[in-house]
C-alpha cells in the first residue's frame, strides 16, 4: 500500500487565487454580470484552479475503460449475461463499435481499455491492458466482494495507469467502466456513504424489468446486511461491496488529484468510485468535474455527496464515458470564450458575421402567406425514423441507454429523410439583433460560434415598420438559410445594445409567462401582450421558425427568450414542433442567460454526438455481443 499512501499524502486542495482573479476579470468585462455565462463560468473557474494556468490549452484527453466481472451477477440482477463483459472488451478493441469508441471519436480523445478482472480468457483481445486482480469478484451477497489487499491493489493499478498517461502528456481523464452487475455494486456503495436504503439508491441498470428490479433491491439489501461496510473506511467499503474496475477508477481519481490533473465523471458507477476516493482523500473532489445527471436513482445522491453540479440532463444510463466526452467540448468552448474575454477591450477578435438588414419598405404580407406555411408543412419521414430507431435499438448497448441522444438521432433522421445521417452536417446560426449590436455580445458570439465551427448571420431589425415586415424578414432569411444548412440555430441579441445581457429573457418571462413558467396568453393574442419594443423581434422569430421548419431544417433554440417565443409558435403552428430542439433547460442545465447563440452552439455538439452514435457504433450482430434477456430490450434486440 506504499503507492496508495504516497498518493494520498500528495493530495492537497486547489489554490483559489487564480480562479478568484479570473472571476474578478470576468466581472469587470461583463460589467458586473456574474450570471450571464451560467455554469460555464463555474466550469471554467474550476478548471483554472486545477491546471494552475491562466490560459490553459484545451485538455489532452484519454478515455479509460476499466473492465471487471462481479460475482453478484450470479444473482440474476442484470438483463445481460456475465459473458457480456468480455464480449464488450472485444468490441472496444476489435470491432471498435461500442459507445465508448463513438464518444472518444467525438471528443478527439485517446482510448485505452484495462482488464481489471474479467472472468474469461482475454488473450485474443489486442491492446487490452492487463491490470487483472482476479477472475471477477466474489458474490457480495454471500460475503466480501474481495479482500482488503485486493481492494488496495485495484486502486494502485488505477494510480499506475494514470501516472503513465500523465507522463505521456494526458491531463484529463474520462473514466468509464464495463462489468455486468456493477450498478448493483455502485448502489450498495452509495447506500453506505449517503446513509440511504437499498430501495432509495437501486436503479434499473441495464434497463431491467420491474420484477428483476425488486430482486436487485433485495440483493443490495442482503449485501449490506451481510457485510456491514464501514462508511468511515473507503477501503472497507470497496472490499466488501465494490468491484475491481471501481477500485481502478478510484485510483485514477486519486492520482489525478495528486498531480493536479482533471477527471470528468460520467454516470453513477464512476460517481460511486469517486465516493470511495472522497472517503480516502476528501480534497480529491477539487479535481472532479460532473458531466450529466444519469437515470440511475443513486446518481443524484452521489453528486450531492461529492458537492458537484451536473450540467446536462440527457437520461443516459451507460457508463462508457459518454457524458464526460460531451463535457470536454463544452469545457473547450468555455476556454475559447475566456481567451477572448480576458483580452478585451484592447485586443478584440474578428467577428466574421454575415449581416442582413430589413428593407426600408414593408412587403405585402397577407393571411394567405401565413396560412400557406401552416397548411403545407411537411411531415417527418417516418420510414427513416423507424429504421433509425431499429438501428439504435440493436446497437451494442442496453436498450434506450443513450436517452435523449437517441431521440435527437431519430428526429434528425426524420427531418432530413435519411435513416443514417452523416456526422459533420452543415450548420449555421441566424441571430436577430437591433440596428446596432453590442460589441461585447459580438465577441462572445464569435468565440462560441468559432468553437462550434458554425457560420453566423446577424439579421438587423429596423424600427418603425409593421410587424408583418418583421415576420417576412425572419421568414425570408430562415427559408434561404434552410436550403444550405440542415442544422439551424435561431438566436437573438438584446435589441438595445446598451441593455444588460439577458434583458430580453427577463422582460419576456415577466410579461408572457406565469409564475410557474407556463404560457400566460392564448396563441392568437400573446404578441400584443409583449412589450412593444420586442414585438418586431418576436414576429421575425416566429417567421424564422415557421420557414425553417417548412424547409426541413432542424432548429436549435438558443436562450430563454428564444424558448418562450418558440413555445408560443408551437401553439400557433403545432406542425413545427418536431423540427425544434429545445436545448436549455430541457437538455442543458447551465442557466446561461447570455443570448447571441451560445446555447445553440453547445446544442450543435449534442446533435453531432448523436450522429457519432449512429455512424460509429456497431450492432449486436456485428459485434457478437449478447442481447437482452429481460426488460424492454428482450425480443427487440437481435443478435
Amino acid at each position: 500500500m506504499n503507492i496508495l499512501n504516497q498518493t494520498l499524502t500528495a493530495i492537497k486542495p486547489v489554490n483559489h487565487q487564480l480562479p478568484d482573479e479570473a472571476a474578478a476579470r470576468i466581472h469587470g468585462v461583463m460589467e458586473g454580470d456574474d450570471t450571464a455565462l451560467g455554469e460555464l463560468r463555474s466550469l471554467l473557474l474550476k478548471y483554472l484552479a486545477i491546471t494552475e494556468e491562466r490560459h490553459p490549452q484545451p485538455p489532452e484527453k484519454c478515455t479509460v475503460i476499466c473492465c471487471a466481472d462481479h460475482g453478484v451477477s450470479a444473482e440474476g440482477v442484470s438483463a445481460y449475461p456475465p459473458e457480456t463483459t468480455v464480449q464488450m472488451a472485444r468490441n472496444y478493441l476489435i470491432s471498435r463499435g461500442a459507445a465508448a469508441n463513438a464518444f472518444a471519436q467525438y471528443a478527439d480523445a485517446e482510448m485505452i481499455v484495462v482488464d481489471m478482472g474479467i472472468a474469461a480468457d482475454t488473450s485474443d483481445v489486442p491492446d487490452l491492458i492487463n491490470g487483472r486482480i482476479a477472475a471477477g469478484t466474489q458474490n457480495m451477497a454471500q460475503g466480501p466482494a474481495m479482500t482488503r489487499q485486493q481492494a488496495a491493489q485495484s486502486i494502485e493499478q488505477g494510480i499506475a495507469i494514470a501516472e503513465k498517461l500523465f507522463a505521456e502528456g494526458i491531463d484529463c481523464l474520462l473514466p468509464g467502466e464495463m462489468g455486468i452487475a456493477n450498478t448493483t455494486s455502485s448502489a450498495a456503495i452509495t447506500a453506505v456513504f449517503c446513509n440511504l436504503t437499498a430501495a432509495e439508491v437501486t436503479g434499473r441498470g441495464t434497463n431491467i424489468s420491474d420484477d428483476r428490479l425488486q430482486k436487485k433491491i433485495g440483493i443490495v439489501e442482503k449485501a449490506l446486511r451481510v457485510n456491514q461496510p464501514n462508511p468511515q473506511d473507503g477501503l472497507d467499503v470497496l472490499a466488501k461491496v465494490g468491484g475491481f474496475e471501481l477500485g481502478a477508477i478510484t485510483g485514477l481519481i486519486l492520482a489525478a488529484a495528486a498531480h493536479h490533473k482533471t477527471v470528468i465523471l460520467d454516470g453513477a458507477n464512476t460517481g460511486a468510485a469517486a465516493l470511495i476516493a472522497q472517503a480516502l482523500a476528501p480534497a480529491c473532489t477539487d479535481y472532479l468535474l460532473a458531466s450529466h445527471l444519469g437515470s440511475e436513482k443513486s446518481h443524484t445522491f452521489i453528486l450531492q455527496q461529492l458537492g458537484l453540479h451536473p450540467v446536462m440532463q440527457l437520461d443516459l444510463r451507460l457508463g462508457e464515458a459518454c457524458g464526460s466526452s460531451l463535457l470536454t467540448k463544452m469545457l473547450e468552448a468555455a476556454l475559447a470564450a475566456w481567451d477572448v474575454l480576458d483580452r478585451l477591450p484592447q485586443d478584440p477578435i474578428e467577428t466574421p458575421f454575415h449581416h442582413e438588414y430589413m428593407p426600408r419598405t414593408a412587403p405585402k404580407v397577407t393571411d394567405k402567406t401565413f396560412d400557406f406555411y401552416l397548411h403545407t408543412m411537411q411531415d417527418l419521414d417516418h420510414a427513416s425514423m423507424d429504421l433509425c430507431q431499429q438501428r439504435l435499438d440493436n446497437l451494442a448497448k442496453p436498450i434506450y441507454s443513450l436517452g435523449h441522444l437517441e431521440q435527437i438521432a431519430v428526429e434528425t433522421a426524420g427531418i432530413i429523410g435519411d435513416e443514417l445521417p452523416e456526422c459533420g452536417m452543415d450548420r449555421a446560426i441566424l441571430c436577430f439583433t437591433g440596428r446596432v449590436s453590442n460589441p461585447l455580445q459580438d465577441q462572445i458570439t464569435a468565440a462560441f460560434a468559432g468553437h462550434a465551427e458554425t457560420e453566423v448571420t446577424m439579421a438587423h431589425l429596423k424600427e418603425g415598420l409593421p410587424l408583418t415586415a418583421a415576420f417576412d424578414f425572419g421568414r425570408e432569411h430562415a427559408e434561404y438559410m434552410a436550403l444550405s444548412y440542415p442544422l439551424l440555430g435561431l438566436a437573438m441579441t438584446e435589441i438595445d445594445e446598451t441593455a444588460p445581457l439577458g434583458t430580453a429573457f427577463s422582460e419576456l418571462r415577466t410579461t408572457l409567462l406565469n409564475d410557474d413558467g407556463s404560457l400566460r396568453w392564448p396563441a392568437d393574442s400573446f404578441l400584443q401582450q409583449a412589450p412593444e419594443a420586442y414585438q418586431p423581434l418576436i414576429s421575425a422569430f416566429i417567421g424564422a421558425i415557421i420557414a425553417a421548419a417548412h424547409n426541413s431544417s432542424f432548429i436549435l433554440l438558443d436562450d430563454g427568450a428564444a424558448e418562450i417565443i418558440a413555445r408560443y409558435t408551437e401553439l400557433l403552428c403545432p406542425a413545427v414542433r418536431p423540427y425544434i430542439l429545445h436545448v436549455q433547460p430541457a437538455l442543458l442545465t447551465m442557466d446561461i442567460t447570455c443570448p447571441g447563440g451560445l446555447v445553440a452552439s453547445l446544442g450543435f455538439g449534442l446533435v453531432e454526438a448523436s450522429l457519432h452514435v449512429l455512424n460509429d457504433m456497431r450492432t449486436f450482430a456485428e459485434t457478437r455481443v449478447a442481447v437482452a434477456s429481460d426488460g424492454p430490450g428482450a425480443g427487440r434486440q437481435q443478435q
